[in-house]
């Protein structure tokens, strides 16, 4: 543990702890001043982030393939960092359909320092290393230690202690040459210097950290085959704002008229995933179910299946070669080409549906593109 002075020289090293002279009389300005300044300092942000994309890229492909083994993607950290990788991690059930154990946040000090201050709990790596151990942590699993300092203890000691169990590891920090990039495997430092506050990193490295976060959780569900598209099929309907959302995405996948819609639905116990399938399928729930089972609920895949294709694998169908970028368009044509069938026999999908699939697919007027 290092003494109080050499901690003091330690922190006067770090950027995001700089004081900034310009700064210095900020509380005599006025609002509007202060909320522009804070803007401006906001607006740097994803370019930091920007600049460390392929470092990111990399790791998110490492964690999918762990997760697709059945690991759990866990972030660790204390105080604002800890708080921000909950967040992401509650998120995840309704919006992906997880477990919540599939994707879990620990933070110093445990739930009770969401709202409090635990005194002590991020100084200690043996608390990082008990938490890991009461997941039983193993080989297919990634730790993401978050820390905006990148040498907090907890977090350094949740990466360092995961590797030693064999599993993934990615450090989340926002300044250069952290210890904690440095005990990853992946070490992603978004650089986004000096607070408006001095030391505040719940601002700019705040931001930084929920925007990469945003995207490792975001992007390795796609790479599990919890979207199609852009739209999210594995939602879990809890509310009635998002039961009406699953209904949006189905009409938006498939065009069918809301009857149709009803009925998928119904036949697949609420399953966004499932429902869809039947409709493009032209299968019923069980072989629906059936389908995304053996393709590990890649939709995409199951789809191929219905119609007696080949799966693709790594982006790109086996028996063709074509990106599954260009297979969407595919999709999204045989969508048009059944809602110009339905629109032709007067069929109309209700004013939401046209007005949706004008706008996907950049008609002016009905069946006019």
């Amino acid at each position: 543990m290092p003494s109080y002075g050499e901690l003091r020289a330690e922190l006067a090293t770090l950027t995001t702890e700089a004081f900034r002279p310009e700064l210095a009389e900020i509380d005599r300005r006025s609002t509007e001043d202060i909320a522009r300044v804070m803007n401006g300092e906001d607006q740097t942000v994803p370019a930091a982030v920007a600049a460390q994309l392929p470092r990111i890229a990399h790791a998110i492909d490492a964690t999918a393939e762990r997760m697709a083994r059945g690991g759990r993607l866990i972030y660790a950290g204390a105080g604002t960092a800890g708080r921000l990788g909950i967040l992401d991690a509650s998120e995840c059930p309704p919006t992906f359909n997880t477990d919540p154990s599939e994707v879990v946040g620990l933070i110093a000090g445990g739930p009770g320092a969401m709202v409090k201050s635990v005194e002590g709990a991020e100084d200690s790596k043996e608390l990082a290393a008990a938490d890991l151990d009461e997941l039983k942590v193993d080989v297919n699993d990634t730790v993401v230690g978050i820390s905006a300092s990148g040498r907090t203890p907890y977090a350094v000691g949740a990466v360092e202690h995961a590797h030693a169990l064999g599993a993934l590891t990615i450090g989340l920090s926002c300044n250069a040459d952290s210890p904690l990039a440095a005990a990853a495997e992946h070490g992603l430092e978004i650089v986004v210097g000096p607070e408006l506050l001095t030391g505040s990193t719940r601002l700019k490295a705040g931001t930084a950290q929920k925007l990469v976060l945003n995207m490792i959780s975001t992007i390795t569900m796609i790479r599990l085959g919890k979207t199609y598209g852009n739209l999210m099929v594995d939602v879990r309907a809890s509310n009635d704002k998002l039961r009406a959302r699953s209904r949006r995405i189905v009409a938006l996948a498939t065009g069918a008229p809301d009857d149709e819609i009803e009925a998928a639905l119904a036949a697949t116990d609420g399953e966004v995933k499932n429902a869809i399938l039947t409709i493009l399928g032209a299968v019923d729930g069980p072989r629906a179910a059936e389908l995304l089972s053996a393709s590990h609920g890649h939709l995409r895949v199951a789809l191929e299946a219905s119609r007696g294709q080949a799966p693709g694998y790594g982006g790109v169908r086996k028996e063709t070669g074509e990106t599954l970028a260009n297979a969407l368009v595919v999709e999204e044509a045989h969508a048009l080409a059944a809602y110009r069938e339905r629109q032709a026999r007067g069929e109309s999908l209700g004013v939401p549906h046209d007005e949706a699939f004008r706008r996907v697919f950049g008609e002016d007027d009905a069946g006019n593109a």
